[in-house]
């Protein structure tokens, strides 16, 4: 039986020619939000990966909405430049018919925080912190520094910020914008009643919580042209009684629908500190295919899938039309070829690399990462 998870995806005015996406995952390797030499390799490496899609690292849309002070951002001409010039190289050197996207975020309250591998000293005005925002003022962190609530020209400012990363995207040669709805960065903190307890026109009702991400929505397409997908990565529940459900989800992908978008990404939890419980491979699987069959949108689904076998359950009778992995790529760059592999499907290659197909070499078994 043919692959599904190797047939051609259509995601708006964008055509992929498998289901496999690389998820976003950051790198802290930026200098002021401009991206390194270590993109380039890092980038160059998933065009040759097999993958049709991958998206960039969440990328601030200012200064202030960058994770730490090593995420990347596109506001400024110096951000623009170095990403172009990463993007160009990446792209000389991919597969036929890869895509590249990028994730723009604001992480709101979650900003400001070290390097993963320095978690536990706190990041000091010394070594770069600045003072986070958010819909209300509400810690992340139950002993964390409360952010300042934003203002409504402050918001405004954010939404305007988006719309100008967007443009800057696609002037860096990108495929596919995608702006963080998930994970408890800011846009998430305004759905979520855990984050926004506002009482004006940005909180409240949940018609009024949806109202920044619709705004944001609506900058973003109003600065992307026709030829550019677009899309959301979104949560299908926070995994808290008082917190998001999978009905918010579904209107807030139809209300992105409404406003142009293409694709929603469906992932979960993450807007307090462990609000992600310990679940099985494909967690967000059917929560995905709900919002799927609700909302007619393509959809793309992430969470503990890393083998191709699953992968290939996941797209051919889990309702979804596209799996996302991520540490399944850092671990493996060439996930791509060994899935074609392990699925019996055809596949080229880089010429480059032809000589360590399977049946080639004596020590293929033994590297494979899948049998």
């Amino acid at each position: 039986m043919a692959s599904q998870l190797f047939t051609p995806l259509k995601i708006g005015p964008v055509e992929v020619p498998n289901r496999i996406a690389i998820s976003p995952m950051c790198m802290y390797s930026a200098d002021d939000g401009s991206a390194s030499d270590f993109h380039i390799q890092h980038l160059s490496r998933f065009g040759m990966s097999g993958a049709g899609l991958a998206v960039m690292e969440a990328t601030a849309v200012t200064r202030e909405g960058r994770i730490s002070p090593g995420c990347l951002g596109l506001y400024s001409q110096a951000n623009e430049d170095a990403l172009a010039r990463v993007i160009a190289i990446a792209k000389k050197f991919a597969l036929p018919g890869f895509k590249l996207g990028i994730q723009l975020c604001h992480a709101g309250r979650k900003a400001s925080t070290p390097y993963p591998w320095d978690r536990g000293a706190a990041l000091t005005p010394e070594k770069g912190a600045w003072q986070t925002v958010a819909p209300s003022p509400i810690a992340f962190e139950k002993d964390g520094a409360a952010p300042l609530e934003l203002t409504n020209a402050q918001i405004e400012d954010i939404i305007n910020g988006f719309g100008e990363a967007a443009k800057r995207a696609v002037r860096a040669g990108l495929d596919v914008i995608e702006i963080h709805a998930a994970h408890g960065y800011l846009i998430h903190q305004f759905l979520s009643p855990v984050s926004n307890q506002r009482t004006d026109d940005w909180g409240g009702s949940p018609e009024k919580r949806m109202r920044f991400a619709v705004a944001v929505a609506k900058a973003v397409r109003d600065s992307a042209p026709s030829h550019i997908a677009l899309g959301a990565r979104i949560n299908s529940t926070d995994f808290l009684d008082e917190g998001l459900q999978v009905e918010d989800a579904i209107a807030v992908a139809k209300a992105l629908r409404d406003h142009g978008f293409d694709y929603v990404c469906v992932s979960s939890g993450n807007i307090v500190p462990g609000g992600r419980p310990a679940l099985g491979p494909g967690f967000n699987v059917e929560r995905a295919a709900r919002i799927k069959r609700e909302t007619g949108l393509v959809t793309r689904t992430v969470g503990f899938i890393a083998g191709p076998k699953h992968a290939e359950d996941v797209v051919s009778t889990g309702g979804v039309d596209q799996v996302a992995l991520a540490r399944a790529f850092l671990d493996d760059s060439n996930w791509g070829w060994h899935a074609a592999e392990a699925l019996g499907h055809p596949f080229t290659i880089p010429p480059q690399y032809q000589r360590v197909k399977a049946g080639s070499w004596p020590g293929a078994k033994e590297t494979r990462a899948f049998t």
